[in-house]
């Protein structure tokens, strides 16, 4: 572990079967809680949320997921199953207590089955723009080509911003954040190639048995169509039919990245959902409209 008196977490390493996972533990104390950032992100997109929540009473820890951030870049193995061991192996390595597992796109993905597989591990479950899905054989040359594209080396962090923000400052922002310095500017700290690898499960099948096998009280929250929400309609329609008592929200004006957007609406959605489920006030299915 290693921290340092300007920063306002510290890092912690877990090598699982030889790959190094890095983590930011934001401390506190409470209930625990494991954030999962989705495909080509980092542990360092939940700062906002992460803060919020250690200050509201929960011990929280970010996760730079395989091949992410500070954690191996080149891992061997990015199946679906991998990433759900590495969850766990940080549950168990830094003594989290049932946590609540929070995860966005992929993240989410890597959350759902996580619970799925593990019954007795999460206090619950939340799902930031993220489902059971579907196949999406297209999928791959999509995220890959969109990657490759990018403009490297980036200038600077506000180039950086510019580009890949698409218009929203705090999106862009976060996923700069991300990027490494070097020399000649900034990079990813991330391979394309490994990136694609790791959407190989996700673009040809879904995870309707895993998603109806979750026991625990479970949350997902969508962001808006037009805006970049990827969950449609009818997956949502089709979650809650196979489990009626979701919980659900969707955040106005915001999109697949809400988290970024709207930390403090995502935050207030978890805490008030933490609530209910711990019979603090009423549960109630179905969409909501986050103010």
């Amino acid at each position: 572990m290693t921290s340092t008196s300007c920063s306002p977490w510290s890092e912690r390493i877990v090598i699982r079967d030889g790959v190094r996972l890095v983590c930011r533990d934001w401390g506190g104390s409470g209930t625990d809680v494991l954030l999962l950032h989705g495909l080509a992100g980092h542990s360092g997109e939940w700062d906002a949320t992460a803060r919020l929540l250690r200050d509201s009473g929960h011990r929280v820890v970010a996760l730079d997921q395989r091949g992410h951030g500070g954690s191996e870049r080149h891992p061997g193995d990015v199946s679906r199953a991998a990433h759900v061991a590495d969850a766990v192996a940080v549950v168990d390595a830094l003594g989290l207590r049932r946590p609540v597992l929070v995860g966005q796109s992929l993240g989410g993905s890597t959350a759902l089955l996580t619970a799925s597989a593990h019954p007795g591990l999460p206090r619950a479950l939340v799902l930031v723009e993220a489902g059971p899905g579907g196949a999406n054989p297209g999928v791959q040359e999509q995220i890959g080509g969109w990657l490759r594209a990018w403009p490297l080396p980036f200038a600077s962090r506000e180039v950086a911003a510019a580009y890949l923000g698409d218009g929203k400052q705090s999106v862009g922002e976060g996923w700069a954040a991300g990027l490494e310095e070097r020399a000649d500017g900034l990079w990813p700290r991330f391979d394309p190639e490994v990136m694609v690898r790791s959407l190989d499960e996700n673009a040809t099948r879904a995870f309707w048995d895993e998603w109806s096998a979750v026991a625990c009280p479970t949350l997902t929250v969508l962001g808006q169509g037009e805006q970049g929400g990827i969950i449609g309609g009818g997956e949502y329609a089709e979650m809650v039919r196979l489990r009626p008592a979701l919980h659900g929200a969707s955040v106005p004006g915001a999109g697949h990245d809400l988290h970024l957007e709207r930390p403090g609406i995502l935050h207030g959605l978890i805490v008030d959902f933490l609530r209910e489920v711990a019979g603090v006030a009423p549960p109630g299915p179905g969409v909501v409209s986050a103010p």
